[in-house]
């Protein structure tokens, strides 16, 4: 059951409580408002920059009563450290074929995200999306948004990002890809490249959406520095946070 309420003619919502995906013992709630024709572009962008993040045709953020772990993030592309791990990700990488100009979802990537799933989200909450959905992620809510598809030397597609291409950066709404290519980094991989990507068209940040202290999840985001998080200050360098952990234990997970 969900409660709306308006600000500024958008229609807001509130879902009810449920288990947090992140944090174990933990429950959430989220607030949302969908996407309608005609003001994808400028409600993406405007809400982005808030804390919100886009699923299909909907943008939602937490609003969990006794916890604010989750955090907005973005990577710095100016500064960004391009340390060795992520320049031999990169060499090892540069056989690849890489196409960013796909606007419309295909049976082809929806294949390697069913296997991707399976392999290794088969309990998550997109477990079990037909094609139809998979098209819906794509195509709904009339953003700027484009798969990037990885193809190896033989032409096989084994990786692929849906983006959303903000204002002031782009947003990396969701990857998937081979799972039988570990020994490639993929995942690090196609982060790396959308930072590539937002340097050569003079964006300065990639959106990765939420980092969550405590989740072990979402610790990797934390390695692509300099990470700046959304705060109530506004963004701050992630690596620079200070937190109270009186303030915070609502949010940590508690073991028996």
């Amino acid at each position: 059951m969900t409660h709306p309420f308006a600000t500024q003619q958008i229609p807001f919502f509130l879902t009810a409580s449920a288990p947090c995906p992140y944090l174990p013992g933990r429950m959430e709630r989220k607030v949302f408002t969908r996407i309608e024709v005609g003001e994808g572009p400028a409600l993406n962008d405007a809400l982005t920059h808030a804390g919100f993040r886009r699923s299909q045709a909907v943008l939602y953020r937490p609003a969990c009563e006794k916890c604010d772990a989750c955090r907005s993030s973005r990577i710095d592309v100016g500064n960004f450290n391009w340390k060795r791990r992520w320049r031999k990700i990169l060499a090892r990488n540069s056989d690849l074929r890489v196409s960013t100009d796909n606007v419309a979802a295909t049976l082809e990537q929806f294949e390697l995200l069913d296997r991707y799933l399976d392999s290794r989200h088969h309990d998550g909450d997109m477990a079990g999306m037909s094609f139809s959905e998979y098209v819906m992620m794509v195509e709904d809510g009339a953003q700027r948004t484009q798969v990037t598809e990885y193809r190896d030397p033989e032409g096989d597609l084994i990786a692929a990002v849906l983006t959303d291409v903000l204002r002031d950066g782009i947003s990396m709404i969701y990857s998937f890809y081979d799972p039988e290519a570990e020994r490639r980094s993929l995942g690090a991989y196609m982060i790396l490249d959308a930072i590539r990507q937002a340097e050569l068209a003079g964006l300065p940040f990639v959106y990765l959406g939420y980092w969550v202290r405590g989740s072990r999840k979402m610790a990797y985001k934390a390695e692509f520095q300099p990470l700046q998080v959304l705060t109530p200050a506004g963004w701050q360098p992630q690596a620079e946070l200070e937190f109270d952990d009186e303030d915070d234990i609502d949010c940590i997970p508690q073991h028996d």
